[in-house]
């Protein structure tokens, strides 16, 4: 399963990045019966490269039921899977990278929150993104800003070039539109000067005064067209200077190579200080963010951007606002698809968090190129989102709500003395009771958990010889929520010869134990290992709907049910016994005229001790 004559062909395509040619190449093989793990491998490479992510899906399935698979293979297929709208399926994927690669990034992230996904998809959006129609074409267009009334933007409209083996469409070129009236940016034209070659332009900056442009541009100068020993041409930083309205006088930045690409500029605020992504060596991912101190003409030496943006994935199309805030995209950070949009704030001359911009901004597909603008609330976003008119869009984003983090800290007291306990397991769930977090209170009794701005959430507090308690934590924005959970010695809920816990509800004509009733169950389980002699009886009750005979099977059923999950967790079987008593002693004998409320008190579990 490696390279040999019949793939040599397709191969070479690949070591060249012509992508969808060696795609085809690789699927005449799979025609020809000629199909291994190589060649699967690298048909799913190739989807997966030009954003096909379904094909890639069909692929890499066949590829990771193998032996000895690499772990960035798995990482692919859960992004995959995550594009397509398949998140279970992604998680599980994810779990087995994280098994493969334990000290990686994107693995210690993902088992911090693997369930992080439903709270991005549920956060409330904080931007609008509108389809720029009149200016998008049925190529690839990205990455615009404004200048004054100019927008600025790249483009693989310009049919009269070469096409690019990668995906098939024209190489790129830089072009300026107009804004017309007080919306419609539309009449683009390539940019003037001496910018744009026969090879790829892209990804342009533009200094405050309107002096010097920043751009990337295939490693191509003077007409010397370099590739590196493999025979790749490498993505190289260029600027050049506005003369008399023209971009003139190309330069090559000092710190470029033809081994590795250099590209994706942005400045601070000052313009003292380029930013740029590149995959040198000595990075830390496929590609790192790195920022360089500039003036005039002079360039320090390159050097990573401090703080936890770089990943041993992607990171790459960064922007820094007014503020300081970089914006940047990355598939190794926790993201909603292929590429998402990052923020992170300036703090001294690091930055610090790295956040999702969340729903609307990002989508399963790859989501870069964000500008944004703080005074007026609007920037652009590029992304090759279902629905667009070409290959990639660009999409004019509004801010219709502030970004913001909210923060809950849970604290654990004893309920008679009031003192803080240490060592209490809390764990935090979201209102559909997803399990987004698991921390344990500090000396001070508290646990604090990052969440989401406007989302309510539940905490739950357990620690050994206390009866568990839990408490609704309100939704916050941009605060700090405080609750506190009182727990009571486990000895409490014994009263006389009967185990009192909360009640334990089951959904109407069911007998599955739900995450309310297991956490009341814990606590029985908690009494008997506490008391390794005591046996205990569970006697499940049904309401009165349904015949006799029916209601005593279901009863049954789910005192069954109640036996399993408790033997489950270790207490041995001749300690637990459950019977179902049917609708034969209801708390409410209301009859035939319950309410649902009623019902739901009749269909309980009860706890007798039988044996100390």
């Amino acid at each position: 399963m490696a390279q040999n004559k019949d793939t040599k062909k397709a191969d070479g395509f690949y070591d060249r990045l012509a992508y969808t040619d060696a795609a085809d190449e690789y699927q005449k093989l799979l025609k020809r019966n000629k199909g291994d793990r190589y060649v699967y491998e690298r048909l799913a490479n190739s989807y997966f490269f030009i954003n096909e992510s379904k094909k890639a899906e069909t692929y890499y399935k066949r590829v990771v039921k193998g032996r000895d698979v690499k772990a960035e293979t798995v990482f692919n297929y859960a992004q995959s899977l995550k594009a397509n709208g398949k998140y279970a399926d992604s998680n599980e994927w994810m779990m087995k990278f994280a098994e493969m690669k334990p000290n990686d990034n994107r693995a210690m992230e993902f088992m911090k929150n693997p369930d992080y996904l439903p709270q991005l998809l549920e956060k409330k959006p904080k931007f609008t993104a509108t389809n720029m129609t009149d200016l998008n074409s049925e190529f690839s267009d990205f990455g615009g800003f404004m200048i004054g009334k100019d927008f600025y933007f790249t483009s693989a409209r310009n049919t009269s070039r070469k096409t690019y083996d990668w995906n098939d469409e024209p190489f790129l070129d830089l072009y300026k539109a107009g804004k017309v009236g007080d919306a419609a940016i539309k009449n683009a034209t390539l940019l003037n000067g001496e910018v744009n070659t026969k090879y790829h332009e892209a990804n342009a900056v533009v200094t405050q005064d309107g002096k010097r442009m920043y751009f990337d541009r295939n490693d191509y100068n003077d007409g010397d067209y370099e590739k590196n020993e493999e025979g790749i041409n490498q993505i190289n930083l260029y600027y050049a200077e506005n003369v008399n309205g023209e971009w003139k006088d190309v330069q090559l930045a000092p710190f470029n190579s033809s081994e590795f690409s250099t590209g994706h500029p942005a400045l601070s605020p000052d313009g003292k200080t380029l930013y740029f992504s590149s995959d040198r060596p000595g990075g830390q991912g496929m590609s790192d963010i790195y920022q360089v101190s500039v003036s005039d003409s002079i360039f320090g030496n390159p050097t990573p951007v401090m703080g936890s943006i770089n990943t041993e994935g992607t990171e790459a199309f960064p922007y820094v606002d007014s503020n300081g805030t970089m914006y940047f995209s990355s598939n190794g950070h926790l993201g909603i698809g292929g590429l998402d949009v990052f923020y992170t704030e300036a703090n001294g001359n690091s930055f610090g968090k790295v956040k999702n911009m969340g729903n609307v901004v990002n989508s399963q597909d790859d989501d870069f190129a964000f500008i944004f603008d703080g005074n007026t609330q609007e920037g652009f976003v590029s992304s090759n989102r279902q629905g667009g008119q070409g290959s990639d869009d660009i999409y004019k984003v509004k801010q219709i709500e502030p970004l913001c983090e909210a923060t809950a800290t849970v604290t654990v007291i004893d309920a008679n003395t009031k003192m803080p306990i240490t060592g209490a397991r809390v764990d935090f769930y979201d209102m559909m009771e997803n399990k987004v977090g698991t921390q344990t209170t500090v000396s001070n009794g508290t646990a604090t958990f990052d969440t989401t701005c406007d989302v309510a959430y539940v905490s739950q507090a357990v620690m050994k010889d206390y009866e568990s308690a839990s408490m609704d934590v309100a939704a916050g924005n941009d605060e700090n929520v405080r609750v506190t959970i009182e727990l009571k010695p486990i000895e409490e809920i014994i009263v006389a010869d009967m185990i009192v816990l909360n009640p334990i509800y089951f959904d109407y004509d069911k007998h599955n134990i739900k995450p309310q009733a297991a956490f009341e169950l814990d606590k029985v389980i908690a009494i008997m290992k506490k008391y390794p002699a005591m046996v205990v009886r569970a006697d499940s009750h049904t309401d009165n709907r349904g015949s006799d005979k029916y209601n005593l099977k279901l009863s049954n059923s789910r005192a069954q049910a109640t036996v399993q999950y408790i033997i489950s967790k270790g207490i041995d079987a001749s300690r637990i016994s459950g019977v179902g008593k049917g609708e034969a002693s209801p708390l409410n004998t209301c009859g035939d005229s319950c309410t649902d409320e009623q019902h739901a008190k009749n269909r309980r579990s009860e706890f007798t001790i039988t044996a100390r």
